[in-house]
């Protein structure tokens, strides 16, 4: 078990870097919309390929976060029933859903994702849209997203065994850490510092 909670940890800093650089994504997403608009409105231009972007940026940070937002217990949860449970009994309950439910999907997903990737990969499918993107870009979010969720899905699943052999704490109890967003906002605001001394200083040497 031991081994195991090591691989966990190893599939938990996996995620927890994923999730704090895909959500710059959505950042490029916002700016190219953006941008698209004001190139529109002035230039009276505009391209398939600025919206099949936003598409391709968005299911990307959609997909490969989805093994960061299971390790951050945010996915949608109705628990009417099993919150008057026991912790145990709560517990009991994510391991049945994590073998019987969550782990199954995700392999059948890979298994129809992955040749349909490499089917466009190997076609260099191009989007039937004039103007617009290649596609097995995109198709490849399909694997790698439901990749990392099943990974992540096999963590929580550790966790929580070893949680009821009385190994670790309760694996579901939040921490308290800056969430992703928050992250992502510290980072603009020390971007935006750095900008602003860089012109302080080259103001100065002029």
């Amino acid at each position: 078990m031991q081994a195991l909670l090591k691989f966990s940890r190893g599939i938990d800093w996996l995620n927890s870097l994923v999730g704090k650089y895909v959500i710059w994504l959505i950042l490029a997403s916002t700016v190219i919309s953006g941008v698209n608009a004001i190139v529109r409105k002035a230039f009276n231009y505009s391209s398939n390929g600025f919206l099949e972007v936003q598409w391709y940026l968005f299911a990307a940070a959609f997909l490969l976060a989805a093994g960061y937002t299971l390790l951050q217990g945010e996915h949608v949860r109705v628990d009417v029933v099993a919150s008057r449970l026991s912790k145990r009994a709560q517990i009991w309950i994510d391991v049945f859903g994590f073998v019987f439910f969550l782990t199954p999907v995700c392999l059948v997903i890979l298994w129809y994702g992955i040749p349909f990737f490499i089917q466009g990969y190997t076609s260099n499918e191009m989007s039937s849209n004039a103007g617009g993107l290649i596609r097995w870009p995109v198709y490849l979010m399909m694997p790698l997203g439901f990749g990392l969720l099943l990974l992540q899905s096999l963590s929580e699943l550790i966790k929580r065994l070893a949680f009821l052999q009385g190994l670790i704490d309760d694996p579901t109890a939040k921490k308290a850490e800056k969430s992703a967003e928050e992250e992502l906002a510290e980072s603009i605001r020390r971007l935006a510092e750095a900008a602003k001394g860089h012109d302080t200083s080259a103001a100065k040497a002029d």
